[in-house]
């Protein structure tokens, strides 16, 4: 009897963590889409991305991109404003599994790690075990939603004239040239970022947060609901944690962008 109260109740947790996940990444994925293009035309950028880097190395070819705000006002001239915007489908549609299955996949981890299906129970987990299930969900995730990824990569490094109209185009030349394998181009380089950024991510996020529980003991002793994080605490976390690991693991990202964009695997 116990056992088929605790199915329909681990059943409804990984339907509000994908659900939650899908949500959230759908909106943080289409807010900050700009930032995004910006960036992924910066990483498939081969020429020096600077002035001074031309000077210095004496290089005469001119650069598309050299600054945040130069890249803005070029990509806005020739693109208009749809052009921030670029691949936003194909990233809809790789961030939402992605994080629906990344945030069940982590959930059954660390439950399995702690003997406990709640999520109070799994902030005493050690960093390493954070790390390892943080590492495992990200990679499920990452293969299961790949191919939505390479599509978003290679629209939204295309300037103008454009390679591909849309994302239907895109996905049938490169099924046509390289057959459905060609959908997994660039999957290695990937993995090998996804696991240190996402065991980095939810690593440290956890400890930040073990951190904040514990200055709210020191500093609220008598409170009740000590042990839990407001939505603005939880807020910092993520960002400190998202921070440290996109910091640590931008260079193994550029390096994965290129190989995307090649085509090879």
């Amino acid at each position: 009897m116990a056992m088929e109260e605790e199915e329909p109740s681990q059943l409804k947790r990984a339907l509000i963590d994908s659900s939650a996940g899908a949500i959230s990444g759908a909106i943080s994925r289409t807010v900050t889409s700009p930032l995004d293009v910006i960036k992924i035309r910066f990483q498939v950028q081969l020429e020096p991305t600077s002035s001074w880097a031309l000077l210095r190395k004496e290089i005469s070819a001119p650069s598309k991109y050299t600054g945040m705000l130069q890249a803005s006002k070029d990509i806005f001239r020739e693109e208009g404003i749809r052009g921030f915007w670029r691949g936003n489908v194909p990233a809809l549609l790789m961030v939402m599994p992605y994080t629906s299955i990344q945030f069940t996949v982590l959930h059954k981890l660390k439950s399995f790690a702690s003997g406990s299906s709640k999520s109070e129970n799994h902030i005493n987990l050690s960093p390493y075990l954070s790390y390892v299930s943080g590492a495992l969900a990200g990679c499920t995730a990452t293969v299961g939603s790949y191919p939505f990824d390479l599509l978003r990569t290679i629209l939204a490094s295309q300037g103008e004239p454009k390679v591909y109209p849309n994302m239907r185009s895109a996905f049938v030349d490169i099924v046509k040239t390289r057959g459905f394998s060609g959908l997994y181009a660039g999957l290695s380089p990937t993995l090998v970022e996804i696991i240190p950024y996402a065991g980095l991510q939810f690593g440290t996020y956890d400890t930040f947060k073990r951190w904040a529980m514990a200055w709210n003991h020191t500093q609220y002793s008598n409170a009740i609901g000590e042990d839990s994080l407001s939505s603005f605490q939880l807020f910092l976390c993520g960002l400190a944690a998202g921070t440290c690991a996109k910091l640590v693991c931008h260079p193994l990202d550029v390096v994965k962008k290129r190989f995307q964009v090649d085509f090879r695997i």
